[in-house]
């Protein structure tokens, strides 16, 4: 099947899901995840309407935003880890970054966002499986973070992100899913910035959307298996 062939039924069961639990249409989007996938993989889902794109490697997004720069409207996530000595050019390239789980990296953002540019759109990473090999806060720390973040005037906390561990059915996904839930509505109800829950890929978009996803992240249904003899 082609890109756009994938692109539309990824968008069909995000549709289907968001209806099975009596979301409002159009409540979740759809990120792109492009890691090492060419330009002209990126281009054929632009061209079918796909606007989101997320990236993991630092220095091929960076090289993809320049190379795509003439589709200005392209929304370029990064959703990987973040190593301080990369964190200047994930300030300066980024409309969003999903995996802030450190007051350093926090802080070298907002320091090293270029003036004049729009305050970074971010989002707290949470270990809500508790894995020792997974990146992410743990759910308690999640409203000291909020305060940091609230008081650096470069970025803007949009909401938190989550990596769970695999579970053994869409019932125990929910459960995993239900306290990240429950503390993104607390810190939405008390700023209106607050929109975004990133969770959900391939493997848990039905219980991701039942759990109040706003944005699913989706590679290899869009885009095929991943080559990473290049990355």
């Amino acid at each position: 099947m082609s890109i756009e062939a994938n692109l539309s039924q990824v968008t069909q069961q995000i549709t289907d899901f968001t209806r099975r639990y009596h979301r409002q249409d159009n409540s979740v989007r759809l990120l792109a995840v492009s890691k090492t996938k060419p330009l002209q993989a990126l281009e054929e889902a632009y061209q079918a309407g796909q606007r989101l794109f997320g990236e993991n490697y630092v220095q091929e997004a960076v090289e993809k935003r320049q190379a795509l720069a003439h589709l200005s409207d392209i929304e370029w996530h990064f959703i990987g880890p973040i190593q301080s000595n990369k964190s200047r050019l994930i300030a300066q390239n980024m409309d969003w970054v999903h995996t802030i789980d450190r007051e350093k990296i926090a802080l070298r953002l907002n320091e090293q966002r270029p003036e004049g540019s729009p305050p970074l759109n971010v989002c707290i990473q949470v270990n809500i499986s508790g894995e020792a090999s997974k990146s992410g806060i743990a759910l308690s720390e999640v409203p000291a973070m909020a305060s940091l973040i609230h008081s650096l005037t470069n970025l803007r906390l949009r909401g938190l992100m989550a990596i769970p561990a695999p579970q053994e059915d869409e019932q125990a996904q929910k459960e995993v899913y239900a306290p990240l839930h429950q503390i993104f509505l607390e810190l939405a109800a008390t700023d209106s910035m607050i929109d975004t829950l990133s969770i959900g890929m391939s493997g848990d978009l039905s219980a991701a959307i039942a759990s109040g996803s706003t944005l699913v992240r989706v590679g290899t249904a869009i885009f095929g298996a991943r080559d990473y003899t290049t990355a």
